[in-house]
């Protein structure tokens, strides 16, 4: 059994690890840590785990995390960067699903979240986390940087386009939207259900902090700097990333078979019949992206529509999927549910 510890286990983050994780034949956590509920029982926060987890919140400091052998951190930002290096002594793998180790460039990273790196040494070391792409570095890694949601669905829908170099990555557009549980669990404002509740908004226009990343994700697969337009958007739902992206063809092509055949091997990934359109509802609590093709009037522009659950396939599901790699579990265990209907 792999023992697993859980940094941040109130949030919406780390409350969907303990879920995905209670029946996990292969893991058992260990330690779940939470400065304000620290000495509450798990279960009496969310009793949806009675039974499942008998465990009680502790102090998220090193000392209680040495039992593990691999650390989740479902942390806000600026956080993991302080712990990590210490567990990684001790031979404690670390997935870190906050943006500490996501961007390359550390005062790329510290423009975008307004803090110094604490550890910018340590940037290097780690592996982005998205399996598609890096699946063999994952599984030698010691500290993975999980994608962002906004990330995962861009990338996975441009995917298979930037690497057959068959559109103009000068002027890609990605028009996203998000359910609100993106913001976290968190008192605040804009996340009310009274403020977000029938109405629909773009924020960040100027700019997101996902953009920084999303960039450098697409640069990397391509091998070339990309023009890239990212519109997020706050939608009245709770979980969900749909995203429609936009990109100009420039050769003729199958789009259909150029993506059925990149994804062809990847259970997580689910290419949509021709002329379906992605639909978050068919995700939701799943760790699958789906994604529809589309050519509008035979035109040149391509239409993707790329859909996520954001706590799932762009946050915990998506972690737990790197930490099966890591350990040496098969890849889809403890993740196979089927999206909840209705």
């Amino acid at each position: 059994m792999i023992r697993a510890g859980i940094v941040g286990g109130t949030g919406y983050t780390g409350v969907e690890l303990l879920r995905i994780l209670a029946l996990h034949p292969q893991v058992e956590v260990a330690a779940v840590t939470s400065r304000a509920d620290a000495g509450q029982r798990v279960d009496r926060l969310y009793p949806s785990l009675r039974g499942l987890c008998n465990l009680t919140f502790s102090l998220p400091e090193a000392e209680n995390l040495l039992d593990c052998q691999v650390v989740f951190f479902a942390t806000p930002n600026g956080t993991a960067m302080h712990m990590a290096a210490g567990l990684l002594r001790r031979g404690i793998k670390v997935i870190d699903l906050s943006a500490d180790f996501r961007i390359r460039d550390a005062q790329e990273w510290e423009k975008w979240y307004g803090m110094p790196h604490a550890n910018p040494d340590l940037i290097a070391e780690a592996v982005y986390g998205l399996p598609e792409i890096n699946r063999e570095q994952i599984r030698r890694a010691e500290l993975v940087a999980c994608p962002g949601c906004y990330p995962t669905a861009v990338q996975l829908g441009f995917l298979p386009l930037l690497e057959q170099a068959t559109i103009d990555t000068d002027h890609l557009i990605a028009d996203v939207k998000s359910g609100v549980s993106g913001a976290g669990r968190k008192a605040e404002i804009s996340s009310l259900m009274s403020e977000a509740g029938e109405s629909f908004k773009a924020y960040a226009v100027s700019g997101h902090r996902h953009l920084p990343e999303i960039r450098q994700g697409l640069t990397q697969i391509c091998g070339q700097a990309v023009g890239l337009t990212f519109v997020p958007h706050l939608t009245p739902m709770i979980r969900g990333i749909h995203a429609t992206l936009y990109a100009r063809l420039n050769k003729p092509l199958d789009l259909q078979a150029l993506f059925e055949q990149r994804f062809q091997a990847e259970y997580f990934v689910d290419v949509l019949p021709a002329g379906s359109h992605a639909d978050t509802r068919n995700v939701r609590g799943s760790n699958r992206c789906q994604i529809a093709v589309h050519q509008p009037q035979s035109g040149d522009t391509l239409v993707i529509l790329s859909v996520i659950d954001n706590l799932v396939k762009g946050a915990s599901g998506q972690a737990v999927q790197a930490m099966n790699l890591m350990t040496g579990l098969p890849e889809r265990q403890g993740l196979e549910t089927v999206a909840l209907y209705p």
